[in-house]
């Protein structure tokens, strides 16, 4: 059968998946809805758990929640990005941009809000499954010659380590999630200082100097970080 027809056909070389939620019944009902699209189904209730499941079981598709008791579903998905490859949707009732730009820069590859419609979520599976997964190392982000490896905080240029503090890695990764996507000043604030943050917003306009000295991202040769006027920055080649 082509692949075409969508995740009946890929379901049918043995499909796996994960259903990381402590609300029971939520948890339950996608599992059931992709159970119907032949998917094999495991759940799990809390990080520790899920992890545990991750590594026996060697999931395709994780569908995770970002409030978890034991282990935040952002710290849950970092860990994952350390030894798998699958693809990973995360479902919360936090709506705000910041929470979505933190859970793709751990690495997620979709975010959907409660409450979502189970057809929707399966849809969106389906989408995700037609997509080849790149065969680059699992977690990097790679533009031109610089990688960003989340997991593991480390950023090398052209193969060459490169010497970050915490903040700027986190402003570098924020970018690199939503890769040629302007963020606003306050967008960065949100995501890296936290929604609460108050202080002058310019303070993002210094961690983008140190970046752009530290990458040779000079004037006259913008490489990576471009600054759109009146808006905000991007990541891009």
């Amino acid at each position: 059968m082509d692949d075409s027809t969508g995740l009946s056909a890929r379901s049918s070389r043995g499909r796996r998946a994960l259903v990381i939620d402590d609300e029971i019944h939520l948890a339950s009902m996608i599992a059931g809805y992709l159970r119907r699209e032949g998917f094999d189904v495991d759940l799990a209730g809390d990080g520790q758990q899920a992890l545990d499941k991750a590594r026996a079981e060697h999931p395709d598709l994780v569908i995770l929640d970002l409030g978890l008791p034991e282990l935040d579903g952002v710290e849950l998905c970092r860990e994952l990005r350390t030894f798998s490859d699958c693809y990973v949707i995360m479902v919360t009732a936090r709506a705000g941009e910041a929470d979505k730009l933190r859970g793709l820069a751990a690495g997620a590859d979709d975010y959907i809000t409660k409450p979502f419609s189970p057809r929707e979520l399966v849809a969106r599976v389906e989408v995700m499954f037609r997509r080849p997964r790149s065969g680059r190392p699992v977690g990097d982000l790679v533009i031109g010659d610089l990688t960003i490896d989340r997991p593991r905080r480390e950023v090398r240029l052209a193969g060459a380590p490169l010497e970050l503090t915490p903040i700027e890695f986190d402003v570098l990764a924020a970018l690199g999630a939503r890769r040629d996507t302007v963020l606003t000043r306050r967008q960065i604030l949100d995501i890296v200082w936290g929604e609460s943050w108050v202080g002058d917003e310019n303070l993002v306009d210094v961690h983008i100097g140190h970046l752009r000295r530290k990458l040779s991202d000079g004037p006259g040769n913008r490489r990576y970080l471009h600054t759109v006027r009146g808006v905000g920055f991007r990541i891009g080649e």
